[in-house]
């Protein structure tokens, strides 16, 4: 790896191409923040980094230090991300739609000292620091920094791979969110892989442009979007975030030629009327996962570029990441690639054995040779236990149920512990949630399991009704979704139970909230507007 860190490949790139444009902020997203649209240049932000990377240094910050970045997409983040990772500081990104309670943990358990923020935000990040005990500062992003309140935990140790770059935050759909600590190596393979991909995923150096809707308090944003372009050249396209109705102007505004996407975003732009501005762009192809399997071919088609599936966690950033980039991708089956010679990969099941082929399985991965933990986060910070329980015999656990066919692709079948166990049934709620998200009366659906005496578990779903839908009689509408589900599900995938509800539990960054799902499915049966279907869930003849 011939850099040390994510500076020193921006500083190189910049360099190179002093005059080309780095960042590009189309007008939708420059409206949002208050911003001047267009391009910034390599040479314009090497400039602005240095002032910021003196003015840090002078004010006493350095190796391993932390300092928290509530600034959204804008790029501003990525100015201060880049002059503090020069001096050793390590960034925490905060999710600007966190709140009191996650804000006191954040503050506190990451133990950062300074916050560079929206000065809308400011006096929230303080009162949180107060009640979290931590002696605090805050600044706006062009603000003069505050001197530092202790030296650099690390003084005089050179700055390197090892150090840590940044300090990420999963997003606790089971419980606490535990706090993943990112070196400057795993962020520069995470480049190193990306500019490397090839088939479907070819990238052209110093002529990419990357547009992205996803949080850079994210790692898809931070590890993958933006290191491809620092390490290969060309254009990042960060928007605010995800605009349905813009999105294909804003991408073909920008010049886009990758595009990020959830799996949420085809759906949503599928829905839209057909139009002419389809495929009036320069998009070559898109990065992403957990694209709905009925609409995959579809938007391929309609669109005209390929939607290519990848599998990756916080965890393991590029390390294991596995990409459906070559044919045959398998459209519309989930199908998320096969298996490259830098990682290894097992299947295995709740007895830690190897599982048979096209049986789902524990997704067990890491590096291939000597060092199994190789380019992977370096552990959970202040939770040793759980960064051994992740690592357990040497593998890391990532708590995917995956399957792998005879040809060795690999399929998402779903988290493993989103699984009901219904009368030896192993069901999948995100299999189930894609057939109901179907049914015309349901906006969204988000799948549980409630107690049942005799079955163990039995299926439940809450229902968030789409607009316009006719709530009047609640049994009717969950039969309808009943027999929907049981005309492209076997019979006990089906719900057993129905809950109308106004709002699913989300985490900040808009995944469903498990743990507190599992909580409320314990409850629901018996209240009002939950129906219980339990007698339409028969065995066919």
């Amino acid at each position: 790896m011939p850099y040390a860190t994510v500076h020193d490949v921006f500083a190189a790139t910049a360099a190179r191409t002093p005059q080309a444009e780095f960042l590009f902020t189309e007008s939708v997203t420059a409206a949002a923040y208050g911003i001047e649209a267009g391009a910034i240049r390599w040479s314009d932000a090497a400039e602005r980094i240095e002032r910021l990377r003196v003015a840090y240094m002078q004010a006493g910050y350095g190796h391993g230090h932390r300092v928290g970045l509530l600034l959204e997409n804008r790029p501003a983040f990525i100015f201060h991300w880049l002059a503090l990772n020069a001096l050793g500081v390590s960034v925490v990104p905060i999710n600007s739609e966190m709140r009191s309670a996650e804000l006191v943990y954040l503050i506190g358990h990451s133990e950062i000292g300074l916050a560079v923020t929206l000065p809308e935000r400011a006096a929230d990040l303080r009162a949180a620091a107060a009640q979290a005990g931590i002696a605090f500062e805050t600044m706006g992003p062009d603000d003069a920094v505050p001197r530092a309140r202790t030296a650099p935990p690390r003084a005089g140790e050179p700055v390197g791979t090892d150090t840590e770059c940044g300090l990420l935050y999963t997003s606790g759909t089971t419980g606490r969110p535990k706090g993943c600590i990112l070196s400057n190596a795993y962020f520069l393979r995470a480049g190193e892989w990306y500019a490397a991909l090839d088939g479907v995923c070819s990238i052209r150096r110093d002529k990419e442009r990357v547009i992205t809707p996803l949080p850079l308090n994210h790692m898809n944003a931070m590890a993958f979007s933006t290191m491809v372009v620092l390490l290969a050249g060309g254009c990042l396209v960060q928007l605010d975030r995800f605009h349905p109705k813009s999105w294909l102007a804003s991408a073909k505004e920008s010049g886009a030629t990758i595009v990020h996407y959830l799996g949420v975003m085809p759906a949503m732009l599928l829905s839209a009327p057909v139009s002419a501005a389809d495929r009036d762009h320069a998009i070559r192809w898109g990065f992403g996962a957990g694209v709905d399997r009925k609409n995959h071919a579809p938007f391929e088609d309609r669109f005209g570029f390929p939607l290519v599936e990848a599998w990756a966690m916080t965890e393991t950033g590029a390390a294991a990441c596995i990409m459906a980039n070559r044919e045959p991708r398998l459209v519309g089956t989930s199908c998320f690639g096969r298996q490259e010679d830098f990682v290894e990969i097992r299947l295995v099941g709740d007895d830690g054995s190897d599982v048979d082929v096209d049986a789902p399985g524990e997704l067990l991965v890491r590096s291939a040779g000597p060092d199994p933990r190789r380019y992977f986060f370096s552990g959970y910070l202040k939770d040793d236990e759980a960064t051994r329980e992740a690592w357990a015999d040497g593998w890391f656990h990532t708590g995917d149920l995956v399957r792998r066919d005879a040809e060795g692709n690999f399929f998402f079948v779903d988290r493993k512990k989103n699984v009901i166990r219904r009368s030896g049934e192993n069901i999948s709620a995100v299999e189930v949630e894609s057939v109901l998200n179907q049914h015309p009366a349901v906006k969204a659906s988000a799948v549980a399991a409630t107690p049942d005496e005799v079955r163990g578990d039995e299926v439940l779903a809450c229902i968030v009704m789409s607009e316009g839908a006719d709530g009047s009689q609640p049994e009717q509408t969950a039969a309808s979704i009943v027999e929907h589900a049981l005309a492209q599900l076997a019979y006990y995938k089906a719900p057993g139970y129905v809950a109308f509800v106004d709002a699913l539990p989300l985490t900040p960054s808009q995944k469903i909230q498990r743990g507190q799902l599992r909580e409320m499915a314990q409850s629901l049966p018996g209240q009002a507007r939950c129906i219980d279907t339990r007698s339409m869930k028969k065995r066919q003849a």
